[in-house]
C-alpha cells in the first residue's frame, strides 16, 4: 500500500504554491447584477482568487497547510506559513463573507465549496497560528447554509461532479463532529433517509467528466454514519463486491486528454475512488471477504492517477488535494 511520503509532499506543495496566487485563468461563480460587478477576481475574493476557481483555491490552501503540518521540515513549509500569515487574516475573510451577502448568492459553491471551506477551517485549527480564528466566521456561515439547505433537499444529488451531496456531507460531518453536533444529527438523518435502503447498486459510472464515484462516495459516507453496522449495509448495497462486480467500480478510468479540463476530471475520479476504497476496506475490517479486494482496487486506482497529478494545469490546479486524500485520508 502506498502512503504519503516527504517526496509526495514536496511535489504537491510546490505545485500548489505556484497556483494559489495565480489569478488567471480564473472561472468566476458570479451572477452579475450590474456593470459595477465586472471586477477582477481578487476584488470579489480577497483570499480565494487563485487556482482557476474558488473551490480549488480553498482546498489548495487545505492541502498546503496539511502538508506543512505533516512535514514541518519541508523546504516549502516556511513559505506556506508566511503566505498563510498574509492571506488568512480577518480583513480578507470579511471580504469573502461580503460576497455571500450578494444577491443570488445562496447557491454559491453549493455544496462542494461549502464543505471544503469547513475542511480548511478544521485544518487551520490544528496549527499554532491565528488562521482558524480568522476563518471561523466564514466557516460558521457555510455551516449555517448546510443547516438551511439540507431540510429542503428532498432528493439526494448522486452525480459524480461538484454537486454530489455524499461527498459534501462526508467533509462537513468531519468538521461538525466537534464543532456543531446539531449539524451531525442533520447530516446523519439525511444520509439515512436517502441511502439506508439502497440495494444492489448498478454503478452506472464513470460519466465522461466525473471526479467522484456516486456509488463509492455514498458508501464512504455511510462508513461514518453507520459505524459498526456498515458491513451489513454494504452486503446489500454491493452484494457482489467480493467477486469484483460491478466491474466498473474496480477498474480505473481511462483519461484520453489531460489538457481537456473536464476529461481530466477522470484522474480525480481515480484518486477519489482510491480514497473511498481504502475507507471502505477499513470499515469492513480485515476478516471481511471484500476487504482485501477493496484494498487492491484502491492501489490500482492510485497507481493509475498518481503520476498525472502534475504536468498540465487543467489537472495540476486541483488534483494534488485528491491525491492527498487518497494517500493520507481526511
Amino acid at each position: 500500500m502506498t502512503h504519503l511520503t516527504p517526496t509526495h509532499a514536496a511535489r504537491f506543495a510546490t505545485a500548489t504554491l505556484a497556483h494559489l496566487g495565480r489569478e488567471y485563468p480564473y472561472k468566476m461563480d458570479l451572477v452579475l447584477t450590474g456593470p459595477e460587478d465586472a471586477k477582477p477576481p481578487r476584488d470579489h475574493h480577497p483570499i480565494f482568487h487563485g487556482s482557476f476557481d474558488w473551490h480549488s483555491c480553498v482546498h489548495g490552501w487545505w492541502q498546503v497547510l496539511r502538508l506543512a503540518r505533516r512535514f514541518p521540515d519541508l523546504p516549502v513549509a516556511a513559505e506556506i506559513r508566511a503566505r498563510a500569515d498574509a492571506m488568512l487574516v480577518p480583513d480578507k475573510v470579511a471580504g469573502e463573507l461580503a460576497f455571500l451577502d450578494r444577491p443570488y448568492s445562496a447557491a454559491f459553491e453549493r455544496p462542494y465549496g461549502w464543505a471544503w471551506l469547513l475542511t480548511l477551517h478544521a485544518e487551520a485549527e490544528a496549527h499554532d497560528a491565528p488562521w482558524a480564528t480568522a476563518l471561523e466566521p466564514l466557516a460558521f456561515a457555510f455551516a449555517a447554509r448546510f443547516h438551511a439547505f439540507l431540510p429542503k433537499l428532498t432528493y439526494p444529488l448522486r452525480v459524480g461532479t461538484h454537486f454530489n451531496i455524499a461527498f459534501a456531507l462526508l467533509l462537513a460531518r468531519n468538521w461538525a463532529r466537534v464543532r456543531d453536533p446539531a449539524l451531525v444529527t442533520l447530516i446523519d438523518a439525511a444520509a439515512m433517509a436517502w441511502f439506508a435502503d439502497d440495494r444492489d447498486c448498478q454503478a452506472w459510472e464513470p460519466g465522461g467528466d466525473e471526479f467522484l464515484s456516486s456509488a463509492l462516495t455514498e458508501a464512504h459516507l455511510m462508513t461514518v454514519v453507520l459505524g459498526g453496522d456498515f458491513p451489513r449495509w454494504w452486503g446489500v448495497f454491493l452484494p457482489r463486491a467480493a467477486s469484483e462486480q460491478p466491474a466498473t467500480l474496480f477498474t480505473p478510468a481511462t483519461v484520453s486528454d489531460r489538457s481537456d479540463g473536464k476529461i481530466a476530471h477522470l484522474d480525480g475520479l481515480n484518486l477519489s475512488r482510491a480514497w473511498s476504497w481504502r475507507a471502505i476496506a477499513a470499515a469492513l475490517g480485515p476478516a471481511h471477504p471484500a476487504s482485501s479486494i477493496a484494498e487492491a482496487a484502491a492501489d490500482r486506482h492510485l497507481a493509475a492517477a498518481l503520476p498525472h497529478v502534475t504536468g498540465d494545469y487543467m489537472g495540476e490546479h486541483w488534483l494534488a488535494s485528491f491525491a492527498l486524500l487518497a494517500l493520507d485520508g481526511l
